[in-house]
């Protein structure tokens, strides 16, 4: 464990900044400041313009694209809201940039003074891999929105967030693997209803995505109803021709399985919490199952107000905050049901 210490606190410094990356990513989202930058370069967008010039030089490229000339310019948007909006992505890409430091030079000093084992070795690789993903899945997001639709695709916006909360909880992982390096009797029912209760946590956090991308909290904003009296809104079949798209594609459909599967993933992880009452558990599996019952319920909440008051920014972030909070709780208690 001594030999691993500093190991350990590079992969969980590692995992705040993944976590810094998506509240900011969340707030870029919330405030439609995603689209701002509409260039990437590697060095001279590492600070944002630092002259009137290049500032007005900027917002002139701004204006060719589709966002300002079919949203914004009837919006009265002036240079200092133009200032607001590029802070939050330059800000957000920023932070991706520190990761990428913050991952790559501690592991080529791990590796010539030989304290990364073969087997935590593949891992980082991986974990290497998935941030340089990451990096292109941001990309491929933003070019969407950069053609002809002021908006990006809520798929690419889906994949780019579901992947950042699968680095992070790959890389909790393999920490977790170090700080826990004795392993302990599976107790395979409670591992099997944990990574079921996983899989459809990430598939919530996909519809949380689709949500977002869409701005389909803006709609039907009652509960525990769709609207009086109409627990599934019609609306959902009138909008798209097939099943398929209106369960993802259309807005009352998107926001109807997101508001469904809140009620699943409560009910697996209540039923997880139960089902290990049946077992000796050591302290730190229940402390994770009891976690997972806390912090489940106070997201459940969020998710209630965020919706019943249409989505206001803080809101908006502080649930899409309490989600990562949700899935560590989910990666610990898997990890101390598993190894």
């Amino acid at each position: 464990m001594k030999k691993d210490k500093s190991v350990i606190i590079w992969l969980l410094s590692g995992c705040l900044l993944l976590f810094a990356m998506v509240v900011v990513g969340g707030i870029t989202r919330l405030t439609n400041s995603g689209l701002s930058m509409t260039d990437w370069h590697l060095v001279t967008d590492t600070f944002p313009p630092l002259t009137e010039d290049k500032w007005s030089q900027a917002f002139e490229e701004y204006k060719k694209f589709p966002e300002y000339q079919k949203i914004n310019i009837h919006n009265d948007f002036q240079l200092d809201d133009y200032k607001f909006i590029y802070f939050w992505e330059w800000f957000h890409r920023f932070i991706g940039r520190i990761i990428g430091l913050v991952f790559l030079i501690p592991f080529v000093y791990f590796l010539i003074k030989k304290q990364l084992s073969s087997e935590t070795i593949k891992k980082c690789v991986v974990l290497l891999g998935m941030g340089a993903f990451q990096g292109f899945l941001g990309w491929f997001m933003v070019r969407s929105g950069l053609i002809d639709n002021p908006d990006v695709s809520h798929f690419r916006l889906a994949l780019h967030l579901t992947f950042a909360f699968i680095t992070f909880a790959y890389t909790l992982w393999v920490a977790l693997d170090l700080i826990y390096p004795n392993k302990i009797n599976v107790i395979l029912p409670l591992r099997n209803i944990a990574r079921i209760a996983l899989v459809v946590l990430i598939v919530q956090i996909i519809y949380g995505g689709f949500v977002a991308g869409m701005s389909a909290g803006l709609i039907h904003n009652h509960w525990p109803l769709m609207s009086d009296g109409q627990f599934f809104h019609e609306s959902i079949i009138l909008e798209k021709d097939s099943w398929l798209i209106r369960l993802t594609e259309g807005k009352s459909g998107v926001q109807f399985v997101h508001r469904t599967l809140a009620y699943v993933v409560v009910g697996l992880i209540l039923f997880l919490f139960y089902q290990g009452k049946k077992y000796s558990l050591t302290s730190q599996q229940k402390n994770g199952l009891i976690s997972l019952v806390v912090i489940v319920n106070i997201q459940f909440a969020l998710g209630v107000l965020t919706l019943l008051y249409s989505v206001p920014l803080w809101l908006g972030s502080t649930h899409q905050v309490m989600a990562f909070f949700l899935l560590t709780a989910m990666t610990y208690s898997l990890h101390r049901l598993s190894k």
